[in-house]
């Protein structure tokens, strides 16, 4: 009766739509896990996330579950998630896109499940990093172990929002690095929020690779 007053005064609203969630919706109402453009990506070899690295990186396959446009319900979301505390999005939205990954035949035998990794001052002004909430909503839904200890930014790079592509690779190329040799020949599931030139994913599977890994990746929008 406490919790129903609280929502009646205080009501708990999507994270996408901004509208009130029913009683045994949580994080993201049922309308916008239906309706938000999902790319399928994940059964196309040949989709336009995965040809971005082509003659770039090798990554084994790479997939973007939503697709990103400026005001809309997925901006929103990633909103959310990014600056406004709601680190249950990406769990919620991980678990979703995980389900529709592990009946995919280009992500099968996955070892590990890899956050792109946050710099620690960045940690420590977020408290969080998003990209290790959707590996945790991938890892329950694949039942896939993450590892998070291994792979770790060097150093605090500065925004890559509205860099143009060369520039932005110029400020990732060599900002990560590895602590162990626990990934080496193992097949690791990268993931991020978004993907918009690739620098940066790219940038993490070069570093994977040289390792011996075999990269995946997997992200829940592409701009």
């Amino acid at each position: 009766m406490i919790n129903d007053f609280f929502n009646l005064i205080f009501p708990k609203l999507c994270c996408a739509c901004k509208t009130a969630l029913l009683k045994k919706e949580k994080t993201i109402c049922i309308h916008c896990i239906a309706t938000l453009p999902k790319t399928n990506f994940h059964i196309d070899k040949e989709n336009p996330v995965n040809q971005l690295f082509w003659g770039r990186v090798n990554i084994k396959m790479a997939t973007s579950f939503y697709l990103f446009n400026q005001k809309t319900r997925v901006q929103h979301l990633l909103h959310q998630l990014k600056y406004k505390g709601a680190k249950e999005v990406g769990a919620v939205v991980g678990q979703l896109m995980g389900i529709e990954l592990k009946d995919s035949a280009y992500y099968q035998n996955i070892d590990f499940v890899v956050p792109v990794p946050l710099h620690p001052t960045k940690f420590k002004q977020r408290g969080y990093n998003q990209s290790e909430w959707i590996a945790l909503g991938l890892s329950r839904a694949m039942r896939i172990p993450i590892y998070t200890t291994g792979l770790y930014r060097k150093e605090d790079s500065q925004t890559q929002t509205k860099k143009r592509r060369y520039k932005r690779w110029e400020n990732v190329e060599e900002i990560f690095g590895l602590n162990d040799t626990f990934l080496n020949g193992k097949n690791v599931l990268l993931v991020d929020d978004v993907i918009t030139t690739g620098a940066t994913i790219e940038a993490c599977a070069q570093v994977l690779i040289k390792n011996k890994a075999t990269v995946f990746v997997a992200t829940i929008a592409v701009a």
